[in-house]
């Protein structure tokens, strides 16, 4: 059964979410109540999800955006927070998702992928603390990943950013809940997302299968539940936690 939580109080700021898992996240909390900023470098794609959730009866902006550029995102966050008043939540989702051996990886795919995944969720904090209710609080969840856990073979950069995503969220709750707000993580385990459908095909996804205690790939929708549940009221006193949506494959070491 989904879970049914109110968020119909809370505006929440989406980054990476014109497809995948950021798409079903913002379908999810919108389905809450949420009011739903959906950014993503694509402006068809945010706009396509901004249209599918007002569809739906819900409230979003399409708010096209870099999320490794500073200005960027904190200029579509005050957009939003002009919009509704505020920011409650922010989601910290966008990530440039490629997998190669050490040896094949150049200046340009680091530079990109440590600019969108830490610098990016690093913009995403601060975004929130520009906009929320001091009264209210609020929270931040980013997206880890088994990956920052386990040695898995030619991730070498992907496992580096989520590495460092572990490391901000810890301190993050550390730092800001004093301040009212939780920070958390989603480590999710293999989804046969549209992005990653691009880098394994059938065979690898099968193998993988082999591996997850559940002996089942992953849904967008067991991500977007967690999402919800983390940033509802029924979770308020988790802060800090790396949430593993992933079937039992970083238990199983």
């Amino acid at each position: 059964m989904a879970l049914n939580v109110d968020l119909s109080s809370q505006a929440i700021f989406i980054t990476g979410a014109g497809r995948g898992l950021g798409r079903s996240m913002s379908l999810k909390l919108a389905s809450c109540g949420a009011a739903i900023a959906v950014v993503d470098l694509d402006a068809n794609a945010c706009g396509g999800v901004a249209d599918e959730i007002r569809a739906l009866g819900g409230t979003a902006m399409a708010l096209p955006a870099d999320v490794a550029d500073r200005t960027s995102l904190l200029a579509a966050a005050a957009k939003f927070a002009a919009s509704r008043g505020r920011i409650d939540a922010v989601v910290n989702n966008a990530m440039l998702l490629k997998y190669e051996p050490i040896e094949q990886v150049t200046e340009e795919t680091l530079t990109r992928m440590t600019a969108i995944g830490i610098n990016g969720s690093m913009w995403g904090a601060q975004a929130l603390l520009a906009h929320y209710d001091r009264s209210r609080g609020g929270a931040i969840l980013n997206m880890a990943s088994p990956v920052a856990e386990r040695g898995f073979p030619n991730t070498s950069a992907y496992s580096l950013v989520k590495g460092a995503i572990v490391t901000l969220t810890k301190v993050l709750a550390a730092e800001l809940g004093p301040k009212g707000i939780r920070v958390n993580a989603i480590a999710p385990g293999s989804v046969p997302t549209p992005g990653a459908l691009g880098l394994n095909d059938k065979t690898e996804y099968e193998r993988r299968t082999r591996t997850i205690p559940l002996r089942r790939l992953g849904h967008e929708e067991d991500n977007a539940e967690a999402c919800a549940f983390l940033l509802s009221p029924e979770a308020s006193f988790i802060n800090g936690e790396i949430l593993h949506v992933d079937g039992g494959i970083a238990a199983a070491g």
